[in-house]
């Protein structure tokens, strides 16, 4: 996914919500068209490389939305966290083949990975999908009531360190290792490069073609 970082232009935030620990959503006014599961790249000065978030809000929205976690070693992150409303930020038009369709799909994410798949559902992507989402805590489940009222069943939690009684316990891959039969759907794994590649191998072994997975890596 690259683009020139020329075509980077300024935009206002509008808000700053810390909506777990260490994770912040942040929102500017949507002056562009997009299709849901594209990205942006985003940076704060042009001495630094952007670096590439998928939009999380839906394409009729007035506004846009992106969700990441603070990379304490990172050079944007902790920055850009601590910005408030009113502040500039530099953005690019959004691009991007990992894109939400009207057809069946596996919807499979772990952390912030949930971001492109609840503009899909925000963008009225909802119906035929099953949405697999995997953390380490509970509180890391971003959305969730909104994606529960929208999936119902189809909408399945796993948590690897915390439990709760509407939650799968252990990884995703834990839950995908006890499917007995995977449908001839499209599945979309969005997460760290590990996990995409884990997932990715686990559903070939189970008889999913490889052209019916598509990824997009998260690092």
């Amino acid at each position: 996914m690259q683009k020139n970082e020329s075509d980077l232009f300024e935009t206002v935030l509008t808000d700053n919500q810390e909506i777990s620990p260490g994770v912040h959503l942040i929102s500017f006014e949507r002056n562009f068209d997009f299709l849901p599961g594209q990205v942006i790249k985003i940076a704060l000065d042009l001495e630094h490389p952007p670096r590439i978030y998928s939009i999380c809000s839906g394409n009729k929205e007035s506004e846009i939305r992106i969700l990441f976690n603070i990379k304490e070693d990172g050079i944007l992150t902790p920055k850009l966290a601590g910005m408030i409303p009113g502040e500039n930020i530099l953005i690019s038009k959004p691009y991007g083949s990992f894109l939400g369709t009207s057809e069946p799909a596996w919807l499979i994410s772990t952390g912030t990975g949930i971001a492109p798949f609840y503009s899909m559902f925000q963008s009225g992507l909802t119906q035929n999908k099953k949405l697999l989402h995997g953390v380490s805590q509970l509180n890391q489940f971003y959305f969730e009531d909104e994606l529960e009222w929208k999936l119902g069943e189809n909408y399945i939690r796993c948590c690897s360190q915390e439990s709760s009684c509407d939650v799968i316990p252990g990884r995703v891959t834990d839950y995908l290792e006890s499917v007995s039969d995977f449908p001839d759907v499209k599945y979309y794994l969005c997460g760290n490069a590990l996990m995409v590649v884990e997932i990715r191998d686990l559903l070939i072994s189970r008889g999913v073609p490889f052209e019916n997975i598509l990824a997009e890596i998260y690092f």
